[in-house]
């Protein structure tokens, strides 16, 4: 069932011009005369004349609503400059109403370009329909659709100022809840090494649970890559590192690793590099993102440590890459867990409490109980240890940096960090990042 209509007058073609009142009318009767009940929410895109007032010009372009009962407090007309900036703003009255199911009605020109800046501002989450704006006269035309991503594609050059068009629009958007803000580690030499980790603040990401500065894009969240692009765009300017020599890790939830210049493989939760000005880097949402540095040999790592990762030894997996790769000694190495969900907050199956309980009967709590709180933070370090880093290396929460606290609970502190625990599947992430400066 649709759940929004989107018509898009935003660039009428000269013959539609003069009958746009008639047009709308038309199209706005047989949404009404066909939908269900509730009706649709309808959202009506069009160009915004430089210096127009908006109440007069939405006046005389939307047709009166006396006539449309069930619509009339679910039409909104959406005045933009460009079509970056209409579209996204019907995105987020779409996202603020967890609406994903949409018929867009528009001139048969504009099919395919429109399909550009939706593939572009919106996921899978989302399902669209298209609909010819001249035929959307009665209701068996209202339901022919035609699936996505049928048509002739456009030629590079328009889709290159689209996606121009859609990065400053970008751009120009105010960050959402504060400045952006990195944590740092002084375990690490910043005379050698870049690094910090993220928090949630300073990002234009806007839906509640992805807010602010969320650095991760997936088919089943409502953030896109073009968002996340611009989040990590800001993260790199406020930070000091070239966004587009910045490499993550491809999650496994395993104990792969990643030897940049070397060939990568398909899924790896650690990567490692000694190149200068790469900057790698490893999520988290609960789980650790781990850097490691090493001051002599110069070279660094991190790494993506959930439990599943914990359990495999994705930590003492990528300090091994640094030595085997760059003959770094082990004692030479120094590493610090990120932000990730405490022992106060995670629970497991008692199964799975059972593997953390054979590295160390301290890294569980309530170990009886079925769902035993399990400390990730501590089980890796003991990994760490018997893997031979010295126990002075290893910054975790029972190591606080004097000046400034770097590991602290995500689930605890919504303000500052995404949970994955906390927040259910349409959460955000942050990552811990670093690079050997120049």
């Amino acid at each position: 069932m649709v759940e929004a209509v989107l018509i898009d007058v935003f660039s009428l073609p000269p013959s539609l011009q003069s009958n746009i009142q008639g047009l709308l009318r038309n199209t706005l009767e047989t949404i009404e005369k066909c939908s269900s009940i509730p009706a649709p929410f309808v959202y009506v895109m069009c160009r915004q004349r430089q210096g127009s007032e908006m109440d007069g010009e939405e006046e005389s372009l939307l047709p009166s609503l006396s006539d449309f009962q069930s619509l009339k407090k679910r039409v909104e007309v959406v005045h933009s400059l460009t079509t970056a900036a209409a579209l996204y703003t019907i995105k987020q009255r779409l996202d603020e109403k967890d609406l994903s199911i949409i018929k867009v009605i528009l001139p048969t020109l504009r099919k395919d370009l429109m399909k550009v800046y939706i593939d572009h501002l919106f996921t899978a989450v989302y399902q669209f329909e298209f609909e010819d704006l001249q035929v959307a006269s009665d209701c068996e035309n209202l339901q022919i659709a035609e699936p996505r991503g049928e048509g002739q594609a456009l030629p590079t050059q328009d889709v290159a100022l689209i996606r121009s068009e859609i990065q400053m629009y970008l751009e120009s958007l105010p960050s959402l809840k504060g400045d952006l803000t990195i944590l740092r580690s002084s375990l690490i030499p910043d005379d050698i090494f870049l690094h910090g980790f993220t928090t949630r603040m300073g990002g234009i990401s806007y839906i509640p649970t992805l807010s602010s500065c969320n650095l991760f894009s997936s088919s089943k969240r409502r953030d896109p890559q073009v968002v996340v692009k611009e989040n990590l765009r800001r993260l790199a300017n406020a930070a000091g590192f070239n966004p587009e020599t910045f490499h993550r890790v491809k999650i496994d939830h395993a104990n792969a690793v990643c030897v940049m210049g070397k060939t990568e493989p398909d899924c790896y939760d650690g990567i490692v590099t000694n190149q200068k000005g790469v900057t790698i880097a490893a999520p988290g949402a609960d789980c650790i993102p781990v850097l490691f540095a090493d001051p002599v040999r110069k070279a660094c790592g991190a790494a993506h440590s959930g439990w599943k990762g914990t359990l495999l030894g994705v930590s003492m997996a990528t300090v091994n890459a640094m030595v085997s790769e760059y003959g770094c000694n082990v004692k030479d190495i120094l590493v610090v867990l990120g932000p990730s969900v405490g022992p106060c907050c995670y629970k497991l199956p008692h199964e799975s409490a059972k593997e953390f309980h054979r590295i160390d009967p301290t890294c569980v709590r309530q170990f009886d109980s079925a769902s035993p709180y399990i400390d990730i933070r501590r089980a890796t370090r003991i990994l760490l240890e018997s893997g031979g880093i010295l126990p002075e290396n290893i910054q975790d929460d029972s190591v606080m940096d004097q000046n400034q606290n770097i590991t602290f609970c995500t689930a605890c502190h919504p303000d500052k960090f995404y949970s994955h625990f906390r927040d259910g599947n349409n959460f955000g992430t942050q990552i811990g990042f670093i690079s050997i400066k120049d």
